[in-house]
C-alpha cells in the first residue's frame, strides 16, 4: 500500500495542535487563541480526508485548497503566539517548520492539478 504523506503529516500536525491547546491552556491560561489554532490546525487534516473521497477532481482540487487556507491561517495565529511569547522560539520554529512543510505540499498536489 501506497504512503499518503499529506494524509500523514496533516494528522500529526492535528496531533500537535492538540497538545498545544492543552499545554496552552494549562500553563499559559491562554483560551482563545489555542482554540482558534486547534480548530484550524485540525481542520486540514479533516479536510484531506474529505478529499480523499472527493466526487470530482475540481472537488478534490477544492477541499486541498480549504486546506491550504486554513493553514495559512493557522500560520498567522502561530505567529501570533509567538509575538505575544506565548511561544518561545524553539516551539514556534517546530511547529511552524511542520506546518510549512504540510502547506508547501498542498501546494505542489494543487498546482500539478492546474497543468
Amino acid at each position: 500500500m501506497q504512503k499518503n504523506v499529506v494524509k500523514e503529516k496533516s494528522f500529526l500536525l492535528a496531533v500537535r495542535a492538540v497538545h498545544l491547546c492543552a499545554y496552552l491552556q494549562k500553563h499559559k491560561q491562554e483560551t482563545v487563541i489555542s482554540k482558534q489554532v486547534l480548530r484550524s490546525g485540525t481542520a486540514i487534516g479533516a479536510l484531506v480526508r474529505e478529499a480523499e473521497y472527493a466526487e470530482s477532481k475540481a472537488d478534490f482540487k477544492h477541499k486541498l485548497a480549504i486546506a491550504r487556507k486554513e493553514g495559512n491561517e493557522t500560520l498567522y495565529r502561530l505567529e501570533l503566539l509567538h509575538a505575544t511569547q506565548m511561544l518561545n522560539d524553539q516551539e514556534f520554529q517546530s511547529i511552524q517548520k511542520d506546518t510549512n512543510e504540510l502547506m508547501s505540499l498542498l501546494t505542489s498536489i494543487i498546482k500539478s492539478l492546474n497543468k
